[in-house]
């Protein structure tokens, strides 16, 4: 029968124990705190990686590239030049029959090549020369190709004469520019090679700041696993010591529970059971002074029928709220009654079936799991909208199984909390060391689902001993 005062009570003890689990202090505030540090960690890590590799990155095209550029229009200078001194050189080893003024075009050509390069190299130079070195250069440059166009003007006239300018001017001057061109490539080579050196100690840098920085996140993630761990253990600390003040609390309540129902039972039965039965005997001695023909007779008579009714009625609910006979003839003799009662009073057609080798169960234990089956069928005739149901109780070798089956609608997804039938039956269940489980089940031959109540419940825990 429903225990609306009970439930409630078990409800706000419970709530209790949720409430104080939940104002413990929990570590989420530090670990937001440690991810914010860490994201800024590594932004700021990334934001100077970023710095370090365009650093990197500016040395390699401004300075490294151009300078390889650089170098390769000096090669081509001095491959120029080179070409000049051949030149130079076959005009002077060249007899009559080799004519100064024939290599006229090809000092053009290299002129023309000439002049290019260097242009091209003062536009591409990294490690520009001074003023006074480019000047000086320039000025080479010009001396060499005036006294070029001096020495062919005269070679018209007087070969000798050429040939001893271009011994006396023009090759000490292409020396000078080989001179000065080498130099140049030099400087490069060591602005090249300075590069190198800074893009090396750029990555070794950046090399060890990365060791750094792993070093710390490592540092963070030990710290942080550490500190989670340690909180965990509390938290399962606390949880586990609320797991055993709910159970110690569930017990009492259901122990207090049934000592009232108890209670209940025994007044109602002794008390009321009495005194209904002293009005029945004193209408029916009553009745014996009235004649049979008297209207008076009648209503005594009803009076009395109304009495007995009650009568029954009270003992149908003291057996209700406390079966007698669990104590007196035990747990199967207990549901043996009750389920018939169950169909009388719900209309429920309800198929028992008994099966094992029985053996004796404890008083406390049948309490528990009268409640179980007293709250399942409950659940049956007021949710389920079956018209029957099948309770059937095994005697196992190692257990008692309790199985309440309906061809219902089932059970559908609570929003909230379970229900707080299913959470004393399952604290009825713990109680005596067993577990419940309820669950939906395909129902045969039907359009829906049915629901399934498991009670499984260890032998040693329920088998009663001799004294």
């Amino acid at each position: 029968m429903p225990l609306s005062w009970c439930q409630q009570l078990t409800r706000y003890i419970l709530a209790g124990v949720e409430k104080s689990a939940g104002t413990q202090p929990g570590p989420a505030n530090k670990l937001y705190l440690g991810l914010v540090v860490t994201i800024l960690a590594v932004l700021v890590y990334a934001a100077y990686i970023t710095i370090q590799f365009a650093g990197v990155r500016r040395l390699q095209s401004e300075m490294v590239d151009r300078n390889r550029k650089d170098s390769l229009q000096l090669l081509r200078i001095q491959n120029d030049l080179n070409s000049l001194g051949l030149a130079m050189q076959d005009m002077l080893d060249g007899g009559p029959a080799y004519p100064l003024v024939a290599f006229s075009a090809q000092f053009g050509r290299i002129r023309t090549d000439l002049e290019d390069a260097l242009h091209k190299e003062e536009a591409l130079t990294v490690v520009a020369p001074t003023n006074e070195q480019r000047r000086y250069m320039f000025q080479l440059v010009e001396q060499f190709w005036t006294a070029s166009d001096q020495m062919f003007a005269l070679a018209q006239s007087d070969e000798n004469a050429a040939r001893e300018q271009i011994r006396d001017k023009l090759e000490p001057q292409r020396e000078q520019l080989t001179s000065a061109i080498a130099r140049l490539l030099v400087q490069n080579n060591e602005a090249e090679e300075q590069a190198a050196t800074r893009i090396a100690g750029i990555y070794d840098r950046v090399q060890r700041q990365l060791y750094f920085f792993l070093a710390a996140i490592l540092l963070a993630i030990v710290v942080t696993s550490l500190y989670l761990i340690r909180n965990n253990r509390r938290l399962f600390a606390h949880v586990e010591e609320l797991s055993s003040q709910r159970s110690d609390l569930a017990q009492k309540l259901i122990a207090t529970q049934e000592s009232t129902l108890r209670h209940i039972s025994r007044e109602l039965h002794d008390e009321f059971g009495q005194v209904l039965t002293a009005i029945g005997s004193l209408l029916k001695r009553t009745a014996k002074h009235v004649p049979d023909d008297s209207p008076l007779h009648g209503d005594l008579q009803e009076v009395r029928e109304i009495a007995q009714s009650t009568l029954n009625n009270i003992r149908s609910l003291s057996q209700a709220l406390h079966p007698v006979l669990l104590e007196e003839q035990g747990l199967e003799s207990t549901l043996d009654w009750y389920i018939p009662t169950v169909e009388r009073q719900t209309g429920l057609v309800l198929h028992y079936e008994k099966s094992g080798e029985q053996f004796p169960i404890e008083t406390g234990a049948g309490v528990q799991v009268y409640r179980v089956l007293q709250e399942a069928l409950n659940n049956v005739s007021r949710h389920s909208g079956a018209k029957e149901a099948w309770v059937r109780l095994r005697f196992a070798p190692e257990q008692l199984q309790l199985d309440v089956e309906d061809h219902g609608k089932g059970m559908t997804p609570a929003s909230g909390q379970p229900g707080i039938g299913l959470v004393a039956m399952r604290e009825r269940a713990e109680l005596l060391g067993g577990t419940l489980a309820v669950s939906n089940i395909a129902a045969a031959g039907t359009n829906g689902t049915g629901t399934l109540v498991k009670l499984r419940v260890p032998r040693s825990k329920v088998e009663a001993h001799g004294e």
